[in-house]
């Protein structure tokens, strides 16, 4: 017999935009959920930078700009 294992996929934690957005607004509006935190800035120049602190955890979200 098998181990009865399965595998089941999901896309943004299976999450209803309509409802889960507002949510995190709120959260972030009562300072529970710090988008700001979140996000890097770096400019096209410290593209390894980026690459780097995106892949050590240091960094969540980095963004490039390419100004």
């Amino acid at each position: 017999m098998g181990d009865a294992k399965s595998l089941i996929g999901i896309v943004e934690g299976d999450a209803i935009p309509k409802l889960f957005i507002p949510k995190l607004l709120d959260y972030y509006k009562k300072g529970m959920f710090p988008f700001d935190k979140l996000i890097k800035f770096y400019p096209f120049e410290q593209i390894n930078e980026a690459f780097e602190e995106s892949g050590s955890g240091k960094c969540i979200k980095a963004v490039l700009k390419m100004l």
